[in-house]
């Protein structure tokens, strides 16, 4: 027999445990504030074929005289081409002086691939329809468990969601990393990820409640979650082996989606065992006690 964790007697622990995180979170984001990529806020962005591969720190020579904070990204086939994302309005004339002195530090012909602009407009819009984008997802998906669980299904799953987010938040503005339109990509794929690992539990709750009489509210959950359990741990871990891999190995536009979905899906795990349960326990126990 399989043994039975006790995660509804030792609910407060974990509701005091996320609290405290969403507490520093939702500080750090009222002091801090999230630190916007150029897709967001606007700037300016350079791209340089050099014929030769390079090294970061080698770039930052040139770039931290205009602009410390510059995103500094390789691409191309042989991962020869650098590209420049900065905040800064950058005139023609400091995009050629730039562009000069990178021809004066490399050797090979060098040729200036793309500079482009990016508005504070286009930045603000994009990030009104990348809320808007969120909201839609969060909106249809407590649709669905409404539909096929209950109302209070819905609401656990949302508060799990909503601790999600607000723990990656908090990650990036105590951190200080750039958030641009990968993250927003990424946070769509957590949130899909944490439902479907609550999903998984509320599923197997219904199909044990009808073994269970009212009375014995915890011990449902608790023999629901500890059967699911094993599959939420080995389906995250897996899963983030193989982001931790690309995180490692990849480029900064995979690091910048990655990171996100490492944070994302051990809070998502975490929520989906601990405490999204617990908060449905806790709601039908008062309406159980109601109906006394």
């Amino acid at each position: 027999m399989k043994k039975t964790i006790d995660i509804v007697g030792k609910r407060n622990i974990f509701f005091t445990f996320s609290a405290i995180l969403i507490v520093i979170s939702l500080g750090s984001l009222f002091i801090n504030g999230l630190n916007f990529g150029i897709d967001f806020i606007g700037g300016t962005i350079i791209q340089i074929e050099l014929n030769q591969t390079f090294e970061t720190n080698e770039i930052r020579e040139i770039t931290d005289k205009f602009d410390e904070s510059a995103s500094i990204t390789n691409a191309g086939d042989n991962q020869t081409q650098l590209i420049i994302d900065t905040k800064e309005n950058l005139t023609q004339e400091e995009i050629d002086s730039i562009y000069g002195e990178f021809e004066e530090k490399y050797d090979a012909d060098i040729e200036l691939l793309n500079s482009d602009y990016k508005s504070a407009t286009i930045g603000n819009e994009l990030r009104r329809q990348s809320l808007i984008a969120v909201a839609v997802a969060v909106l249809l998906m407590m649709a669905y468990i409404s539909f096929r669980f209950q109302f209070s299904y819905a609401m656990a799953a949302l508060l799990a969601l909503l601790h999600d987010i607000v723990i990656v938040l908090g990650v990036y503005s105590l951190f200080n990393i750039p958030v641009n339109t990968a993250f927003i990509a990424a946070i769509l794929t957590i949130l899909g990820y944490s439902v479907n690992d609550t999903i998984v539990v509320f599923d197997r709750v219904r199909e044990n409640r009808k073994k269970y009489k009212k009375s014995q509210l915890a011990e449902l959950v608790n023999d629901s979650v500890s059967q699911t359990m094993p599959r939420s741990i080995n389906t995250t871990l897996t899963t983030l082996l193989a982001i931790t891999a690309l995180y490692l190995m990849g480029v900064q536009a995979i690091q910048s989606f990655t990171l996100p979905l490492m944070v994302g899906f051990v809070s998502g795990a975490y929520s989906s065992i601990f405490i999204a349960n617990s908060f449905w326990y806790v709601v039908q126990e008062k309406k159980v006690k109601s109906s006394r």
